[in-house]
């Protein structure tokens, strides 16, 4: 046997996420560095983000693996190239909305400069958006 978390474990730690409001955020990687010390939204810069973050239906929590429905975009007239995708739990405050994934590959990324939406197709294997 190796040392692990228990499933259930993982899924409780991920329980906030079943009722919180959870959306997803355009990311222009040109205008954005990811850091390990960002903690909420306004940690990203405005002029990062790109068009309206959508909010995750359909969201699941199994044996700590954490899926939603594929997020779709529109409305991104003249958006520049868009490389990644920032997951956060909206509190309607960007100070307090906390960060929790960020996103640079899957099927949909990048999204290329003009495009005027897309689709994010979240993985479908074992880890689905991510897992603990």
């Amino acid at each position: 046997m190796s040392n692990t978390l228990y499933p259930k474990f993982k899924e409780y730690l991920l329980d906030v996420l079943m009722t919180s409001t959870v959306k997803a955020q355009l990311v222009d990687l040109a205008n954005y560095t990811y850091s390990a010390s960002h903690q909420f939204l306004s940690d990203i810069p405005v002029g990062a983000r790109v068009g309206a973050a959508v909010t995750l239906s359909g969201k699941s929590v199994t044996n700590g693996i954490f899926d939603a429905a594929d997020p779709t975009w529109s409305g991104l007239s003249g958006a520049p190239s868009i490389e990644a995708v920032a997951y956060y739990i909206d509190t309607g405050v960007e100070g307090t909305s906390r960060l929790i994934y960020i996103l640079d590959t899957g099927t949909g990324l990048p999204i290329a400069a003009g495009a005027t939406g897309g689709t994010l197709t979240h993985d479908n294997g074992a880890n689905k958006i991510f897992a603990l």
